[in-house]
């Protein structure tokens, strides 16, 4: 019996060994199983991600690539296989990992390099790599490399184009700012620095404001124009004063709204060119132009001479003849009352005062002054001018005809400039007209062209414009009359521009002769009077 319960505790802690057995070997199968999937799923990871995921000798031999080098150097993992790293290095970037250059970032067994690699095909990639190495716990000695790498080419050209552009804008001679939106300026360039005399980027505790770059009056239109348009358009450009040392300094400025990931609300970028040349430019060109107009009315006025003559001796004619005439009767009666000299010293005075008037119309045709457009009726323009040539036109014994409607608005126009440029163009018709046998008359018409224009015609029956020469006609210096300057159209087309129209050649020859057409605008209409109920 003893024997027997002896050999059944032994069964029974044999049979409770199996089952442990059983139980821790069921446990490893699970845990190898789990370690199986987890292998797999680490290893779909890497075939998976776009990153190269690597491992390496300590002389940087491929122990392992994952799939993404197919994708990233055109070369299949088991090519890499073997391979040294460091011979598929750019020789530039292989001495600063050899030399641990202080651009590779090192910090408790990883690295971190930035550098170009070697593909397949030759032409380098710019990788940024992350390593990690393992070394042995006892010894220190390595064991192997494990990196994982991604293509940054993008991000380096991105860097690069933002550095170039940076280094663009510091040199510059443009005043480059940024502002927040507050308006204060937390970044600027050297020359903006040197005008302003502003501390370099990131210097002093308190930003300047844009009231220290642009003067009061730009100030506001910046406030209440420039940054409403920029909300709404998201840029703007125009014409602005900022301060100088010297006064102000005109510039043409173009703000930006900064837009896109990473840009902060309400930040704005402001480049501003100096103009201050090219305004001096514009102003001795328009002192230019005002002094050849000047010289073309002096010549003009040499032209119509005999006119002038024409205009002071029939007044002066009037005056004597009635003086003559109230002496005769002072001879005949001395004692006749004062009184019976009223008429002759009454038709005295009206001469004398058109005498003064031709007198004042002259003065004022040739006097040099600033084109200034204003309202003013084309009717009385165009009559002061056919005044002056007309004598010239009795003379050559060719009729000049007014066609011009009663109810022809009003024309934005300097009355000078305009009456300079009908006289040239009479005078041109009226020396057509005399290379022309068959030409008896010159017109000058005129009618509402627009909503908001009128256009004037000055028609001849001469010759005509040749057609070759037609492009050229409103050149300086170009003239059909073997003594003409070749001013005169030039001048004309001019004045006409600076006062908002244009002149243009309508018909080039024929049996019609030649037309200009000038076209100018009409004075605005007046803004409705609201009623109040």
């Amino acid at each position: 019996m003893s024997n027997e319960r002896h050999e059944r505790r032994d069964h029974a802690a044999l049979e409770a060994e199996l089952e442990a057995l059983r139980a821790y070997t069921a446990n490893l199968e699970a845990e190898n199983h789990e370690l199986a999937t987890q292998k797999r799923h680490y290893q779909w990871l890497a075939d998976s991600t776009t990153d190269l995921i690597s491992r390496h000798a300590r002389d940087g031999t491929f122990l392992y690539a994952s799939h993404a080098s197919k994708a990233l150097l055109g070369y299949m993992p088991e090519e890499l296989i073997g391979v040294s790293a460091y011979d598929l290095f750019h020789p530039a970037d292989l001495a600063d990992l050899l030399n641990k250059s202080p651009r590779i970032y090192y910090h408790d067994g990883f690295y971190q390099q930035t550098y170009r690699f070697r593909a397949k095909d030759g032409h380098y990639v710019w990788f940024e790599t992350t390593s990690r190495t393992r070394r042995d716990p006892d010894t220190g000695e390595l064991i192997d490399v494990l990196c994982v790498s991604r293509d940054v080419g993008r991000r380096i050209q991105a860097e690069a184009n933002r550095e170039r552009l940076a280094r663009v804008v510091e040199s510059t001679t443009d005043y480059v700012l940024f502002v927040d939106g507050e308006q204060r300026i937390f970044t600027s360039n050297e020359a903006a620095r040197r005008l302003l005399t502003l501390p370099r980027n990131g210097e002093g505790t308190e930003l300047p404001t844009l009231a220290r770059a642009y003067t009061a009056e730009s100030l506001a239109i910046l406030r209440d124009v420039v940054l409403p348009a920029v909300a709404h358009y998201d840029s703007w450009s125009g014409e602005l004063d900022m301060r100088g040392p010297d006064g102000p300094i005109p510039v043409l400025s173009v703000v930006l709204a900064h837009r896109g990931p990473g840009a902060e609300p309400d930040h704005l970028s402001l480049l501003n060119r100096d103009i201050s040349l090219r305004k001096a430019a514009e102003t001795q060109a328009q002192q230019h132009q005002q002094q050849i107009a000047h010289a073309n009315r002096l010549a003009t006025m040499g032209e119509l001479a005999s006119n002038i003559a024409h205009e002071l001796n029939q007044p002066l004619g009037a005056i004597a003849n009635y003086a003559h005439g109230a002496l005769m009767q002072l001879d005949a009666s001395p004692t006749r009352p004062a009184r019976d000299l009223a008429l002759p010293l009454e038709r005295i005075s009206e001469q004398v005062e058109r005498l003064a008037e031709r007198l004042r119309h002259i003065r004022t045709f040739i006097r040099k002054g600033h084109i200034c457009a204003r309202p003013l009726e084309l009717h009385e323009v165009v009559e002061a001018a056919c005044q002056l040539c007309e004598w010239q036109y009795q003379q050559a014994g060719v009729a000049l005809a007014r066609t011009l409607p009663h109810d022809v608005p009003r024309v934005m126009a300097d009355p000078v400039a305009l009456e300079q440029v009908l006289v040239n163009l009479l005078l041109n018709a009226l020396d057509a007209s005399r290379q022309h046998p068959g030409a008896e008359s010159v017109t000058i018409s005129a009618h509402r062209s627009g909503s908001r224009e009128v256009t004037f015609h000055v028609s001849d029956q001469g010759p005509g414009i040749a057609a070759e020469v037609a492009d050229s006609i409103f050149a300086p210096f170009h003239s059909t009359r073997p003594d003409g300057l070749g001013m005169g159209l030039a001048i004309s087309h001019s004045l006409m521009e600076a006062m908002g129209g244009n002149l243009v050649l309508a018909t080039t020859g024929g049996y019609d002769g030649a037309t200009f057409a000038g076209t100018l605008l009409t004075e605005p209409a007046p803004l409705a009077t609201a009623r109040t109920g």
